[in-house]
């Protein structure tokens, strides 16, 4: 059984080349659930719709997000109205969200809902949610007020200076169903590319995840966001420079040493390989950027094989 840890464009396109390397109903993805939002009175929860989206062949391969083939006529009708657009969100996509809203409303937990629609889809990875429970990223920005993670990243296109990250209903959150099973029991834990800071990050904020990590750091390998000092896709550069940390494949490793064992990074950063062992994280150099399902399959061997 394979777990992996998952959040944005990256870990969705890592566990779509993993499907071709292990059968999908041996993977179990974790997902983060700190970008979520509730606009338009809709329960939103982008990374959790993206990784299906991916692993379900029907994501906008130009975008990365939301739908391939959508039209965009309610937003064009909300724009007329004088309504909220900033978030874009296609036709096909919103009814994944009245779906989801109505459900909640109805009693099922985040957890159960993923799962039908991913059913729905025709996705056989189990797809959960590292919660049920309300857990909100929130950013304090340097020059202004804390906002939500959508603000930040979609309203303000990540173009501000941020001093501070915190997880909002952290403390009061429990693990979703299966979640701390699925770190115990795995054979191996993958960490997928994902932003570091605000993507795995909320994961571990959920109590008892770090934990059972720890206890598990040996059979845990990630594959580093950063490649040649810069994120491929989004901040992970800039927020692991705000918070302190180098923009490096060292920085990356620096900031997931206390629980993983062995970090993937691209052969662009070769030279820093030794540097990241002096972390104490093992170093695996291989091309790592996933141009097509292939390149991610094969990174994903790769992964898999490097931890035996």
């Amino acid at each position: 059984m394979i777990t992996a840890l998952a959040g944005g464009v990256g870990a969705a396109r890592m566990l779509r080349g993993m499907i071709e390397v292990v059968p999908p109903t041996d993977i179990t993805a974790i997902v983060n659930t700190g970008d979520d939002t509730v606009l338009h009175g809709l329960h939103i929860s982008p990374d959790l719709d993206t990784v299906v989206y991916t692993l379900a062949d029907a994501i906008n391969l130009d975008t990365g997000w939301g739908l391939a083939g959508e039209t965009w006529r309610v937003m064009e009708s909300l724009g007329r109205l004088g309504g909220v657009t900033w978030f874009n969100l296609g036709d096909q996509d919103l009814a994944t969200h009245c779906y989801r809203t109505q459900r909640l409303y109805e009693g099922a937990t985040l957890g159960m809902v993923t799962g039908e629609l991913a059913r729905a889809w025709g996705v056989e990875v189990d797809v959960v949610p590292v919660t049920d429970d309300p857990l909100r990223t929130r950013l304090q920005l340097v020059d202004g007020p804390e906002v939500g993670f959508q603000e930040y990243f979609v309203k303000m296109r990540h173009d501000v200076a941020v001093s501070g990250v915190r997880f909002e209903g952290a403390e009061q959150a429990r693990p979703g169903p299966g979640v701390l099973e699925a770190i115990v029991r795995a054979e191996t834990i993958v960490v997928c590319p994902s932003n570091p800071v605000v993507s795995i990050g909320p994961l571990l904020a959920v109590p008892g995840v770090l934990e059972q990590l720890q206890n598990r750091r040996e059979r845990i390998i990630g594959v580093s966001p950063i490649i040649a000092g810069a994120a491929l896709k989004g901040p992970a550069d800039r927020l692991l420079r705000e918070m302190g940390f180098e923009s490096s494949v060292v920085g990356v490793a620096r900031w997931y040493a206390s629980w993983m064992g062995t970090l993937v990074i691209d052969e662009s950063d070769a030279p820093s390989a030794a540097d990241v062992e002096a972390e104490g994280v093992r170093c695996v150099v291989v091309p790592t950027i996933m141009s097509s399902v292939a390149r991610s399959a094969a990174l994903s061997r790769t992964v898999l094989d490097a931890v035996g």
